[in-house]
């Protein structure tokens, strides 16, 4: 039996990776202040990385969205699953050419495709969708601000013509590009 209300309960978890970064921060000033050639230099240093380590937490408290969206994402080993009630699939990050953030049915979706063209579409809102945050910082050239500022400014307005977007690979791109990856060098 819980003493606390589901909502407080999940506002908690959420944001226990700040708490905890914010409680290292106090243990490296408490640290420094016992003085000396030794505990200065080694407090600063140990408020230094939990100061990053807060930073790094916060982008992820914001990054990840509760929706309640159907469908588990899955994160392993470079390679990122959907799997959902109608549809799903995995892509390698390897194998990523492009992410855009797209507004379907009503739901914002992450379209990630392939460089075959095969598009996987995964709701912002899925369980575990919180993972995506480091897979994605992974991608070379990925400026997680703009990633985050995506997520935080208003849904683009569905494409002219319906309320619908495919999520084929034949379909136009629609929604906001957040990131594509560098063309490769041919070798001659």
């Amino acid at each position: 039996m819980s003493f606390l209300r589901p909502k407080v309960q999940g506002l908690l978890l959420r944001w226990r990776e700040p708490a905890a970064a914010a409680a290292a921060m106090a243990g490296a000033l408490w640290l420094a202040s016992l003085g000396g050639w030794f505990f200065v230099p080694l407090g600063g240093l140990a408020f230094a990385v939990a100061a990053g380590w807060a930073v790094i937490a916060l982008r992820r408290v914001r990054f990840g969205q509760s929706g309640g969206a159907a469908g588990l994402v899955e994160l392993d080993e470079g390679q990122i699953g959907y799997l959902g009630p109608d549809w799903g699939g995995y892509v390698a990050l390897d194998d990523l050419e492009e992410l855009r953030l797209v507004l379907v049915r009503g739901e914002r979706h992450w379209r990630l495709r392939q460089s075959d063209g095969q598009v996987l579409s995964i709701p912002v809102g899925a369980e575990g969708a919180h993972r995506l945050f480091d897979a994605f910082a992974a991608l070379p050239g990925l400026d997680t601000s703009r990633l985050l500022a995506a997520l935080s400014g208003p849904a683009e307005a569905p494409a002219p013509g319906g309320n619908v977007i495919s999520l084929s690979s034949q379909a136009p791109t629609a929604g906001q590009l957040i990131w594509r990856r560098p063309s490769r060098a041919v070798l001659t």
